[in-house]
């Protein structure tokens, strides 16, 4: 709070990627029998390298390491050559292990374009190992928010943008989707600048109700309504000298909108009840999954707000984009949730002849697009450990399994790639008086009830779209949705929002705001 204008007018808008950067090939270790490897890196890959059990050396960025060592790997490589235009060719030879690529097999020179190989392709080596072959910017060192998880380029972005905002007191907008970790996020920029010693407060502004909205935020005195029998200091209060995250800050009501806006541009607050302002020296940091500029054109957020929050945005990276990551994450999960049970023995049996977690196990989580993203994983995870505890061997059970067959893949090849983004291309514009109720509930279902998605398919605004939802009589309403159905379609869905709003065929914002009405606030 009280930043200068004159500061707030120098800030770069939006975080950006690191331009002119050369493109590498790396390898990317996401399974290896001696599971403390995965994650270990190789490369930059020469123009033709070897790939086999002696060659190359797999470690840390930066460091030596060793080969891959199984002696199920064959000897006799596999060669990666550089195809001269930024693609790659694999080519096999004669007595070779098994190789295939993202579910292909390798059985004659086979070219990776520079589209498929920014999305990574998964490299499958007698069914032990499982590598991820990719292009990305040279490695480069962050000291900011260690405690996220990965190596990867998007992740580097992300810590450098944490690291240019942390030692000031602009406001930080986090966007991203559902379940990217935007309040450990928060916590890194907090922790990483002078406020690291003070509070962090977070507060989840689609669990509370409208009613008490006031009074959480801004605290209440002695009297102020029926039941206050004390005075309350809001989460305004309890954060001053820190930082406060308001997440799910699109849920905001309205009539609470405005006394944010004071509260960003004074650093005064007004409890409920009381007759003088209380100042207040917190940094506010805000996170979305929502389109707020939509929000702002419907008239549902008000845009001065907006633009006070967003002095400074940073973009987190879905999980898709942060393949390279997974296997890490996976094992830094499964330490978690190990740990408790006495377990973690489990992922450190190098001379085991099989590890606790197979190969087959992490190529299904590979192949998985985790649309509800690292939270989405994390629940994945603790299934994973819960129905195997107690086996030598981690399995998918039954629910897992229908899970990960559930959402979408990650990235496909790139055929299949280029006609969805043809798919998800705006259509040219049409009147809503042209789409009937069938093309309406078709479209919603297939973009999986995502309003951007589907207003962009249909060439109508989402203003429009939420008009043509509204009346049509066979999309039921959020409202409708009873508390045990919600819970179901959240528990099946691990969590994910996105996921239950397509499960349940109503809106995601509508669904928001009845668990917000049902009191079942997300964590």
């Amino acid at each position: 709070m009280g930043e200068s204008e004159l500061l707030e007018g120098t800030l770069e808008p939006v975080q950006r990627r690191a331009s002119g950067a050369p493109r590498q090939t790396w390898i990317t270790l996401l399974h290896h029998p001696d599971l403390r490897r995965i994650g270990e890196v190789a490369g930059p890959i020469a123009a033709r390298q070897a790939l086999s059990r002696l060659e190359p050396r797999f470690g840390a960025p930066g460091h030596g390491g060793a080969p891959l060592g199984d002696r199920h790997l064959s000897r006799t490589p596999l060669w990666l050559s550089d195809d001269g235009e930024g693609g790659l060719v694999l080519s096999p030879e004669s007595g070779g292990a098994a190789v295939q690529a993202d579910g292909v097999p390798v059985k004659a020179p086979l070219r990776l374009s520079p589209e498929r190989l920014a999305r990574g392709v998964i490299l499958e080596l007698a069914g032990r190992v499982l590598a991820l072959v990719h292009t990305r910017a040279p490695f480069r060192p962050s000291a900011a928010a260690r405690e996220l998880i990965g190596e990867s380029e998007a992740l580097a972005d992300l810590r450098d943008a944490i690291a240019r905002v942390a030692d000031l007191d602009t406001p930080v907008l986090l966007r991203g989707e559902t379940g990217t970790g935007k309040e450990l996020v928060a916590r890194g920029i907090h922790e990483s600048g002078p406020r690291g010693r003070g509070p962090f407060v977070a507060v989840n502004m689609a669990a509370i109700p409208p009613s008490t909205a006031a009074s959480e935020l801004f605290g209440h005195r002695r009297g102020a309504f029926t039941g206050a029998l004390r005075d309350h200091r809001g989460v305004f209060e309890q954060a001053s000298g820190g930082t406060l995250l308001l997440d799910e800050i699109g849920a905001a009501p309205p009539e609470l909108q405005a006394m944010l806006l004071r509260a960003l541009e004074t650093g005064l607050i007004r409890p409920v009840g009381g007759d003088e302002d209380v100042r207040v020296d917190v940094r506010v940091v805000a996170a979305t999954d929502e389109d707020l500029e939509a929000a702002v054109a419907e008239g549902a957020f008000r845009a001065p707000l907006l633009h006070r929050l967003a002095s400074y945005s940073i973009h987190l990276p879905p999980l898709r984009e942060r393949r390279e990551d997974l296997g890490r994450l996976v094992c830094h999960f499964l330490r978690l949730e190990l740990a408790p049970l006495g377990e973690a023995h489990l992922l450190e049996r190098p001379g085991a002849e099989e590890p606790w977690l197979p190969a087959q196990v992490m190529l299904a989580f590979a192949r998985h697009g985790w649309p509800g993203n690292v939270r989405q994983l994390r629940n994945a995870v603790r299934q994973l450990v819960i129905s195997s505890r107690g086996s030598s061997v981690a399995r998918l059970d039954p629910a897992l399994q229908a899970m990960l067959a559930a959402a979408p893949p990650g990235p496909a090849p790139a055929p299949a790639a280029a006609a969805e983004e043809r798919a998800l291309a705006p259509r040219p514009r049409r009147a809503p008086s042209e789409i009937d109720d069938d093309l309406l509930l078709e479209t919603m279902r297939r973009v999986g009830w995502k309003p951007t998605r589907a207003a962009a398919e249909l060439g109508i605004s989402k203003t429009s779209l939420y008009a043509l939802m509204e009346r049509c009589p066979r999309i039921r309403k959020a409202k409708d949705v009873s508390r045990d159905e919600l819970a179901g379609a959240l528990e099946a869905c691990g969590g994910d929002l996105d996921a239950a709003a397509a499960r349940l065929e109503v809106s995601r914002r509508g669904l928001q705001l009845r668990l917000r009405d049902l009191d079942m606030g997300r964590d």
